[in-house]
């Protein structure tokens, strides 16, 4: 158990079975404290980093319509870390939002390798003038996202793989590292599935606004 986990016990069990006299008080300090002035940190970093993160899509993409895609499946993606989170019984601490973090931008990586190839692909059925109706943005977005399916296994796979030995580590500090690993693992299960779900839904959704039903008559 992590030095948070213990003292939130041991607050729960004092203020159950302890009755402090008038003028006596309790202060928990040591590795505790040290833990809470960093969870004060971090309660600054977090947001900075999902607007660096932001930032940098949109200098990528150069459309709002693309970042925001990637900005709304982020919070999807994190479902499987906090469901591995309780499944091993952890509680939040500074090493899980250091955890969390790392698994935004990872998510954030699988998002982007999938839009570009999704770009592409719609681009390329511009090119060769099969895109003139929403079916065809269907068709080019099944292919585009089709391409993608292999590589971002992979990707996720080797990662997973190479996280799981620290999930199962002991010794000095693997308490901690065990904390940071679990929400990237869960994490990457999670932001997979929905990565090569919901952005290829929400980029046709997007992009379908400019497109008819039906091929005009002239064109059939």
């Amino acid at each position: 158990v992590d030095v948070g986990t213990w003292v939130n016990r041991a607050k729960k069990t004092l203020a159950n079975e302890l009755s402090m006299p008038a003028g006596y008080s309790l202060v928990w300090s040591g590795q505790y404290e040290y833990m809470e002035r960093a969870a004060e940190r971090l309660r600054i970093v977090v947001p900075i980093t999902l607007g660096i993160i932001f930032l940098l899509l949109y200098l990528n993409f150069r459309r709002l319509s693309d970042t925001l895609i990637v900005m709304f499946t982020l919070p999807f993606g994190l479902v499987g870390g906090v469901w591995l989170l309780w499944f091993l019984d952890y509680d939040l601490s500074v090493a899980v939002g250091v955890g969390f973090i790392a698994l935004a931008g990872v998510s954030a990586e699988l998002g982007v390798i999938l839009l570009v190839f999704l770009e592409e692909a719609v681009s390329r059925f511009e090119r060769e003038g099969r895109l003139r109706t929403r079916k065809d943005l269907l068709a080019a977005v099944r292919e585009g996202a089709g391409l993608r399916v292999r590589p971002i296994m992979m990707t996720v796979t080797s990662t997973i793989v190479g996280l799981l030995p620290i999930m199962w580590g002991s010794g000095t500090g693997s308490e901690t590292m065990r904390r940071i690993a679990a929400p990237m693992v869960g994490g990457l299960v999670s932001a997979t599935v929905l990565t090569l779900v919901v952005i290829p839904v929400l980029f046709a959704l997007v992009r379908s606004r400019a497109l008819p039903e039906e091929a005009p008559e002239e064109t059939k």
